[in-house]
């Protein structure tokens, strides 16, 4: 029996099960102002499900279906997130339903009833739950309808899983204490910032590149991010336009490590060449300064100390300490190559950390980390903590705590405490191991309050340090980010069309078909399997920024950093013409953002300069209708749009909480929407009533606690424990692995895009085997 069905067959007895979740029901039912018993309305219809189960799939351009397996079951553990712009609204007029995709990323929820809170009834004007912050719970779909009429529909579901999508890997992580923000790099070259004050939102990226592989970043003076990688440059990035600022060749060859000063002004590199570089940092660029003492081997860590007097700097075999006024090598303490015994070829010392008391702390590829005197050059304690290679280490501002990261994909954390209980004399003791990774942990951060990591296995994870969180709530939740906030994937509702974006090429499918019918959580039999249409891919080394398929399914426009693309499909029975678009205008370089109107009739471009191009669509052609500049004094990049179906208004949002309303009929400015606390992850406008619909990381789905938000018309003719189930307008389903996109195709099917976290990881490379007892 499919997971589905287990889920629809469970009993409604007067068992001790069914009685705990009737009294949940109730308290949810209280919570939110009403009672439970009898509700008037008409009766909730049957959600049917598209599909073989459990997938749509197919091997190949042919659409051969492949292998079919079944699900393992309703409510298992796992991890989701939602991209920016996942909020919908449905097609037809009389029946305009919206709904809240909770995508993946780590996000779980729990149930409404379970804090006191329930849900309440939406106004015209509401901030959206969409979850753009990952929480710990269960894999879901959270929704709701708007209906006034009888029988609140049927659907059928499409559940997509041929989106063979793998986030690529971190590399490295930044914490900037003062913005409370986070830097991510990946091993594509993207680099991702998350605002952990707004739940660790993604609110930036820049796109990655195929000749950067970063493998340092670092925060500088005045919120100024740079990172470097093995192409030898120093790149800095516009936080404001969202992309490159300018990018300078360290002449160095490949650059392994680089930081920043304590006080923010000077950048340090480390070179394949075995040199160490300062440059000075100025208002617009940075200058270099001079080189300090060249070593044998490449320089692997480095770290400052908190005085800027003196740098430690790791290689293979030894740590080097230099003194930063003169530039020479003061000490040089070799590394100890013995591993459980045996004597190894090298010892790569990944990274260094130099505190206030010229301690050096070490961790190298022995699995050990080691405690050094920088004054005389002796090792004063060294711990062996893991059978492979100790990757990376990060330390607090105060040193009285840090974290190191092993390719074991543990984390070890380390305090500094009390020898006696009335002794002033500290010492370093490893307290906490945490196993939250399969891979590698090839970076670590360490904020005030939570340890972070990341590494192969793709998850961002931010654990809270319960000691250092002052309120025990919902900010103390372990988080795991494994997908891009950002949407991917674009449907054409006509032709039942998903344009699925990767980094380097597009893939174009149709949805397959069924003429059978089923009840509640029924597996329907394909009479068509879905087919791969098209393979379309890019020239360059440029990742893709955004992507987008019309409606009507005869356009596809995408853009790299350097340019916007732009193609007229043409359907001829089971074939595909492609004609691209030629002469693309000059302005019109990169693009954050692309939208087509309901009627396929409009081109919407959203650049990072702030200005949004409007281009009508003719046959094969397009003609530049106009162009909203930005504010006086702004250049702020719009990361989303929001067009309503009518096609006379458009909505744009920026980096900032800031969202523009345009009328597209007359071409101006309508209004500006007033600036919340939290940055936006998510706009829609409604059908029929053109309301402006706006999400806020702060998940806050209501203006006030007052307001009621229940099911208006829930069913008559079913027992009172259905009626009690759906008395919430507010509907939560189980079933779905994590998803990355769900979209109304017409008034009674939905599709819905899963990716789950098992196939991403056996298409990772595998972990290091560790021995287990009794095996």
């Amino acid at each position: 029996m499919a997971a589905a069905e287990r889920g629809a067959a469970r009993p409604t007895g007067d068992n001790r099960t069914s009685r705990r979740r009737r009294r949940r029901r109730e308290h949810c039912l209280r919570t939110s102002g009403l009672e439970p018993g009898a509700f008037p309305g008409q009766s909730l219809r049957a959600r049917a499900h598209v599909g073989l189960g459990r997938r749509e799939a197919s091997s190949g351009a042919g659409g051969r279906p492949a292998a079919v397996s079944r699900g393992r079951g309703v409510g298992r553990r796992c991890e989701n997130r939602v991209p920016r712009g996942a909020a919908c609204w449905g097609p037809t007029p009389r029946r305009a339903r919206q709904f809240l995709c909770p995508e993946a990323s780590g996000d779980y929820f729990e149930d409404p009833g379970r804090k006191g809170k329930g849900w309440r009834r939406p106004r015209a004007l509401f901030r959206l739950t969409l979850l753009a912050r990952p929480v710990k719970a269960e894999c879901s779909v959270l929704y709701f309808w708007v209906s006034n009429l009888e029988g609140m529909g049927e659907f059928k579901v499409h559940r997509v899983r041929f989106f063979n999508y793998v986030p690529p890997g971190i590399r490295c992580v930044a914490y900037n204490n003062q913005s409370n923000r986070l830097a991510v790099s990946r091993t594509d070259g993207t680099v991702e910032i998350y605002n952990l004050s707004a739940n660790y939102f993604q609110e930036k990226f820049f796109p990655g590149h195929e000749s950067r592989a970063t493998e340092a970043l670092c925060w500088a003076e005045g919120q100024r991010l740079f990172s470097a990688g093995l192409n030898g440059e120093i790149l800095e990035y516009d936080l404001q336009a969202l992309n490159v600022k300018y990018a300078l060749d360290a002449f160095g060859g490949p650059i392994w490590s680089m930081t920043a000063s304590p006080s923010g002004s000077q950048l340090l590199v480390g070179c394949e060449d075995g040199s160490v570089k300062l440059f000075q940092i100025t208002p617009d660029n940075i200058q270099f300064e001079r080189n300090f003492d060249r070593q044998k081997s490449r320089i692997l860590s480095l770290s400052w100390h908190p005085s800027a007097t003196h740098i430690a700097a790791g290689s293979i075999d030894y740590i080097s300490v230099f003194d930063v006024k003169s530039g020479s090598a003061v000490r040089k303490m070799i590394v100890d190559r013995q591993y459980m015994g045996v004597s190894k070829r090298k010892c790569i010392v990944w990274g260094v950390a130099f505190l206030s008391d010229g301690t050096v702390i070490s961790v190298d590829s022995a699995g050990k980390v080691q405690f050094w005197d920088s004054a005389t050059g002796t090792l004063v304690k060294s711990h062996l903590i893991s059978n492979a290679d100790v990757q990376s280490i990060a330390v607090a501002d105060q040193e009285d705590s840090f974290v190191v990261g092993t390719a074991e994909g543990t984390i070890f954390h380390f305090q500094l405490v009390s020898v006696t209980s009335n002794s002033s004399e500290k010492q370093w003791v490893r307290t906490k191991p945490f196993q939250h990774h399969t891979h590698d942990v090839r970076a670590v951060a360490h904020s005030p309050t939570a340890l972070i990591s990341g590494g192969t296995d793709t998850h961002l994870v931010i654990r809270p340090l319960m000691e250092k969180v002052e309120v025990k709530n919902y900010d103390a939740a372990l988080r795991k980010i494994t997908f891009p906030h950002r949407c991917l994937i674009s449907c054409s509702k006509k032709k039942q069309l998903l344009l699925f974006q990767f980094a380097h090429h597009l893939e174009l499918w149709r949805l397959g078909s069924t003429a059978a019918t089923g009840k509640n959580g029924d597996t329907l039999p394909l009479s068509k399997n879905a087919d791969h249409l098209l393979h379309l891919k890019t020239k360059g080394p440029e990742n893709i920024i955004c992507s987008c398929i019309s409606p009507c399914g005869s356009w596809i426009a995408y853009s790299t950093v350097s340019r916007v693309f732009l193609y007229r499909l043409n359907y001829e029975h089971d074939n595909i013409n492609l004609k691209r678009v030629s002469k693309m205008p000059a302005f019109l370089r990169s693009a954050l953002q692309i939208m087509f109107s309901e009627d396929s009739k409009k081109l919407f471009v959203a650049s990072n300069q702030g200005s949004l191009h409007i281009f009508q669509l003719l046959e094969g052609s397009f003609k530049h209708l106009h162009t909203f500049q930005p504010q006086s004094g702004t250049v702020e990049a719009m990361c989303l749009l929001a067009v309503s179906p009518d096609g006379n208004w458009l909505a744009a949002s920026g980096t900032s909480a800031g969202v523009h309303v345009y009328n597209v009929k007359h071409l101006k400015l309508h209004c500006t929407v007033p600036a919340y606390n939290f940055p936006v992850t998510a706009l829609a406008i409604a059908p029929i009533t053109n309301n402006l619909v706006i999400a806020h990381s702060d998940q806050q789905p209501l203006p006030n606690d007052k307001t009621l938000l229940y099911n208006p018309l829930p069913p008559t003719n079913e027992s009172d424990v259905f009626r009690r189930r759906t008395a919430h307008a507010f509907k939560i389903s189980k079933i779905y692995k994590p998803l990355l996109f769900m979209d109304l195709l017409d008034e009674r099917t939905l599709v819905a895009v899963e990716r789950p976290l098992d196939d991403i990881i056996a298409q990772l490379p595998p972990p290091i085997k560790k021995k287990k007892f009794g095996t």
